[in-house]
């Protein structure tokens, strides 16, 4: 691959892929008076309740104090709560609380309007293949990186309306 042909290639161009989608759900969710930082613990939550917030701040990648500041406006707003570990009191684990159902609803509905937008003019044949090849792109790189294969993820417990999935579109 040359250099000046980084359109077709697959590391820039998912990297643009990705960029573009969280640009457009972040607009989108500021309509809410989400920032991207605000949103994205929400749909980490959504997915994984109960992980502490060290957990929480490896798989953001961000800072623990960083992500003690989101989860402090969090609590703030009733969205989230720190509870203590049942058996090292030095451990918070984090839990969304019933208040934020009503958000996450909202938020389910722009990743649904986001990820339409993305896979517009794909029929929905193509779509499954295009997120079974990614799949697989993916276990690659686990395999890769990790030493072994990628976690099965999956889908959170629909707690009447937590549906949240897929918060990035």
């Amino acid at each position: 691959m040359r250099w000046d042909d980084l359109d077709r290639s697959f590391g820039f161009l998912v990297h643009d892929i990705a960029r573009l989608q969280r640009k457009l759900f972040d607009r989108r969710a500021r309509t809410l008076g989400l920032t991207k930082a605000l949103w994205s613990v929400l749909a980490h939550l959504a997915r994984r309740e109960g992980v502490s917030q060290n957990q929480l701040a490896e798989i953001l990648e961000v800072e623990p104090i960083t992500l003690a500041r989101h989860l402090d406006r969090l609590e703030a707003q009733q969205w989230v709560e720190r509870r203590p570990d049942e058996t090292d009191r030095r451990i918070n684990r984090l839990f969304l609380t019933d208040k934020v159902a009503p958000l996450l609803d909202e938020l389910h509905a722009m990743a649904e309007a986001t990820r339409e937008d993305a896979l517009a003019g794909l029929p929905a044949a193509q779509r499954e293949r295009l997120i079974d090849m990614l799949l697989a792109v993916k276990e690659n790189l686990s395999v890769k990186t990790n030493g072994r294969a990628a976690k099965k993820r999956q889908r959170p417990v629909d707690r009447t309306s937590r549906r949240l999935t897929d918060a990035e579109g």
